[in-house]
């Protein structure tokens, strides 16, 4: 199949599987002539990509262009999309376009639908921060992509350590890669102890800091994870997310709403049984209280978007937000 859309937020697994596919497609001698990359951030680039991928190739091998961050399934302008009608039937056998962005494709868009009915369609969604047997699955997909050998626990301790950061998966990886070789056996979690050190925090870890009212060690949770360079707003959105689901939870507990799978359902919580958790964590908290929470939150991706320091803007938001809380103080 000549088009291939690649989608998701795992920018190294997404990366991953293009060299795999450029590796098999592309005569190394040829690559000069028959791999292109391209911007589709352009709408020239994007037009150009259509262009080349109806080109045939030269000498051995297949023809491949990529275009990263396509608008073809976004917000894509009209004479672009027509441009992709008219493209479409014309690349020929041999000749390979592979779309890839970041986000999901807009399924209402006439170029989404036409691409899904003759494109080859991967994605590769991070699994969310509160998903350890996605982070797990994760790491252990990575592993086996690279031919390594996982010891019982070892998998755990990757996801634990590393957190989403997919390029330090990969680069981690590589680490322990040379491990095992020279060990001659499967990577341990005590060679995962060893070679990555401490264990990375996760938004998750901050916001339970938060609810417990301890905003000196929420504050020094987000300073690990700044250092190892999460996106700020990233934090921001998984909180959000975080505080939200526990908003729902309480708000419709109240109403006298018992049933967990309408409560999942309406919190947009794929996991049902993760109500039990959620339950326990916000015990004797109000609505009042979250919604103060997400207000201070509010307030520090205001703060980020103005151009703030990303420890100040953490560290203003947070201690309001406990001094917020009725008769308490930061600890």
């Amino acid at each position: 199949m000549p088009i291939h859309l690649y989608w998701g937020d795992d920018e190294a697994a997404r990366q991953r599987a293009l060299a795999a596919q450029i590796e098999a497609l592309v005569d190394p001698a040829w690559a000069s002539i028959n791999l292109s990359r391209l911007d589709g951030a352009d709408p020239g680039q994007a037009a150009q990509a259509l262009e080349e991928a109806r080109t045939a190739p030269f000498g051995a091998g297949a023809r491949v262009v990529v275009l990263q961050r396509s608008p073809f399934c976004q917000a894509c302008p009209a004479e672009l999309a027509a441009q992709l009608e008219a493209a479409l039937e014309l690349i020929p056998a041999d000749g390979h376009l592979f779309l890839v962005s970041e986000g999901k494709p807009d399924a209402r868009l006439r170029t989404t639908k036409r691409l899904r009915a003759v494109a080859e369609e991967r994605s590769f969604p991070l699994p969310p921060i509160w998903d350890g047997a996605g982070q797990i699955e994760r790491v252990e997909s990575a592993a086996r992509d690279r031919g390594l050998a996982l010891a019982p626990g070892a998998a755990e301790a990757l996801a634990e350590a590393i957190g989403s950061d997919g390029l330090r998966l990969a680069s981690e990886l590589e680490k322990l890669a040379l491990h095992a070789g020279s060990a001659a056996g499967p990577i341990t979690a005590e060679a995962v102890a060893a070679l990555i050190g401490g264990q990375v925090t996760s938004s998750l870890a901050v916001g339970d800091a938060l609810l417990a009212q301890r905003p000196a060690e929420a504050i020094a949770l987000v300073e690990a994870l700044l250092e190892a360079n999460e996106p700020a707003l990233r934090i921001v959105a998984a909180l959000a997310s975080q505080i939200r689901g526990w908003l729902w939870v309480c708000l419709l507990e109240r109403s006298g709403e018992q049933d967990v799978a309408v409560i999942a359902k309406a919190a947009g919580i794929g996991n049902p049984k993760r109500i039990y958790v959620m339950r326990k964590q916000i015990r004797g908290r109000s609505p009042e209280q979250l919604l103060t929470l997400l207000r201070r939150l509010l307030d520090v991706e205001a703060a980020l978007k103005r151009g703030a320091d990303p420890g100040d803007a953490f560290r203003d938001g947070f201690l309001l937000a406990a001094l917020a809380e009725p008769g308490s103080a930061p600890r």
